[in-house]
């Protein structure tokens, strides 16, 4: 085979391999915007729900006290549905990262296998003396590939901690409401 032909089976192999990375991402992307809908319109249900029984309530108010009441009741409806509706959407949104992140490490660590398949190649059929400048490609995609790794690793403990936070805040919301109830 020439070198010619290796470098079109090359650019063939990788035209393909972008064009299925190209939908991967947008299955995802596609999948993430029906769960955000999904998500928005149950909320516009519930709220609308809500806003009525609210307002069915509002005419049955007979005094101050009463009043006072309902709209306690309704902030603290308000805001456990916020919870909620913030929860699941940090949830959707959390699971589509996720999914981009694993899709961009794996193109990545295509295109590096890919790359240093190359140099081997290149390597066997390379002139007398070319061995210096192949190590040296090779080590820098090593020192490539190590900081692509404390990138992702860095992105991961980000995401860990983040997911935490929220987590952390949620409950802690939760145990504000739950505790204004009681009072």
């Amino acid at each position: 085979m020439t070198t010619a032909n290796v470098a079109a089976e090359q650019f063939g192999d990788f035209s393909k391999a972008i064009v299925d990375t190209a939908n991967k991402f947008a299955k995802v992307s596609f999948e993430s915007a029906e769960r955000l809908f999904a998500l928005n319109l149950e909320a516009s249900k519930v709220g609308l729900e809500e806003t009525s029984k609210s307002a069915k309530s509002l005419t049955s108010v007979k005094d101050v006290q009463e009043l006072t009441g309902l709209r306690t009741k309704t902030a603290e409806t308000g805001l456990e549905f916020l919870m909620g509706y913030s929860k699941n959407f940090y949830e959707i949104s959390t699971a589509a990262q996720a999914q981009y992140t694993a899709l961009v490490e794996e193109r990545v660590g295509q295109i590096q296998k890919s790359v240093a398949d190359s140099l081997d190649k290149v390597a066997k059929s390379a002139p007398a003396g070319a061995d210096v400048a192949i190590a040296a490609l090779k080590s820098s995609m090593a020192a490539s590939t190590a900081a692509m790794d404390s990138v992702s690793k860095a992105s991961k403990q980000f995401t860990t901690f983040a997911d935490t936070a929220i987590k952390t805040a949620s409950e802690s919301t939760t145990k504000a409401t739950a505790s204004a109830k009681r009072k």
